[in-house]
């Protein structure tokens, strides 16, 4: 009798029953045609469906035609409660301010503050930036996580604990919430890391408190860095990622998961917390880390970053999957909505260069901008169905992080930090007008069977 190994049973039941869990799970591609079902919500003609209505932002990417029907592409616009984000961005920049705490109060409260609310909004934060007693000791340090979106989402989780009313779905207290965790999500992201580098890269182990006279960008740096020292233009251009960031139209993965979580009735904890599960997958939040990781590949397999000739033989590699990852992709080109442009990439483009003579990186951002030149072009060559694709805001979001020496782990969660402007708002927005709770339909196409006994089966 041969010996038993429970690890070597519990391997084979378990292949077994992936197996069958694939097999059973598995619906004939032609059904979804069938049934006119619009998978990932969206049109053939890539049209997001109409499923609610907002004011907070909106992505604005093409126009119709005279009959009403066709889309016709546009350069792409972001707004924010009304205002173009090119005119906002040109606000604060030519007054030499840092926008993020700004935007954010625009996005939640529907209005530019002026001085004083300004300066009265800013206040609250820094008194909302630190954390419980112990709490980042007993949370976080004692329980290091190799991805530091998880730790983000526990630690969401875990203030569930220290909230005294947490179930109050109450405007004033749900905005309280809010706020909250605005203010001290750099400190969990950052403490995340921290611990990460620590007790899993064996790196010394850094806690700096966070400033109440520094912006949301400055902290992020300071607490990220040994010496907690930083530029101007580094905290500048931060504070300008997080600005583009901050929110996106309600229809983003992560935005409209807030909005069907919050229609439930549940707590503000929850729902951010499953947001944050959303931006952690790569389709959503993580692209701009593959745009890094492709253009180091570049680097190493280019002999001459300006050989126009030798690029597009590189690109054409990436898109027959004889490339990098083998996936079929360029990263960092093209998006679900923007076709012609996306502005988000367009204004950060600008400051990239300010950056990059800073940083003696000039050659390498010139690589980047011939590769998003040249890019469109071999798509255009390799898909018939082409129709105009550009860089999205991934493409140079992911080299500006690495020019400020922030790690690749923390890339995901500074968008985090960002985006939980936008998921408060909307989250706002959902118990406001209270809306019925969001179930969209399934439509079974499981054929009808019955029941055997176990000793016929």
């Amino acid at each position: 009798m041969e010996d038993y190994n429970p690890e070597q049973t519990e391997v084979k039941i378990l292949n077994e029953l992936s197996k069958l869990a694939e097999k059973s799970s598995l619906i004939k591609p032609e059904l979804y045609s069938k049934y006119a079902v619009k998978r990932g919500l969206r049109d053939l003609d890539g049209k997001g469906v109409l499923v609610g209505l907002t004011e907070i932002g909106e992505v604005h990417s093409y126009i119709l035609d005279e009959g009403g029907k066709i889309p016709i592409p546009v350069p792409g616009r972001l707004i924010y409660r009304g205002y173009d984000i090119v005119d906002l961005v040109k606000g604060f920049t030519v007054d030499d301010r840092f926008g993020f705490e700004e935007a954010a109060y625009l996005l939640l409260f529907g209005q530019l503050p002026d001085p004083n609310s300004q300066k009265d909004f800013q206040q609250l934060l820094a008194s909302y930036q630190r954390l419980p007693e112990d709490f980042a000791r007993d949370m976080i340090l004692k329980a290091p996580s190799k991805d530091i979106m998880n730790t983000l989402a526990r630690s969401v989780l875990a203030l569930y604990s220290f909230d005294d009313n947490p179930d109050d779905t109450s405007m004033l207290n749900v905005l309280k919430q809010c706020l909250q965790l605005i203010a001290c999500f750099p400190s969990l992201a950052v403490y995340g890391y921290q611990a990460f580098s620590h007790y899993h890269g064996n790196q010394s182990l850094y806690i700096h408190s966070p400033q109440a006279d520094l912006s949301i960008a400055e902290n992020i740096l300071s607490m990220l860095r040994p010496d907690s020292q930083y530029t101007k233009l580094e905290a500048t251009l931060l504070d300008l990622a997080l600005v583009l960031h901050a929110e996106h139209g309600g229809g983003n993965n992560s935005s409209f998961v807030t909005h069907v979580v919050t229609s439930t009735g549940t707590d503000t904890y929850s729902a951010m917390a499953a947001a944050i599960g959303s931006l952690k997958g790569p389709r959503h939040g993580g692209a701009n880390i593959k745009v890094v990781q492709m253009f180091e590949d570049i680097k190493d397999k280019l002999k001459n970053w300006e050989d126009d000739e030798e690029i597009e033989r590189y690109l054409t590699q990436l898109l027959t999957k004889d490339a990098f990852d083998r996936s079929g992709l360029i990263y960092g080109i093209g998006h679900a909505v923007y076709s012609i442009s996306d502005p988000r990439a367009v204004i950060l483009k600008e400051y990239v260069a300010q950056l990059a003579r800073e940083k003696g990186l000039e050659d390498e951002f010139k690589l980047y901008t011939n590769v998003e030149r040249l890019a469109p072009q071999v798509i255009g060559k390799f898909n018939k169905m082409y129709k105009g694709v550009s860089a999205n805001v991934d493409f140079y979001s992911g080299f500006v992080y690495r020019m400020l020496n922030i790690p690749v782990e923390m890339f995901t969660p500074i968008f985090a930090i960002a985006r939980i402007v936008g998921w408060s708002a909307h989250r706002i927005e959902e118990i406001v007008n209270a809306g019925k709770i969001i179930r969209p339909a399934y439509k079974s196409v499981a054929p009808r069977r019955e029941y055997l006994k176990m000793i016929e089966r």
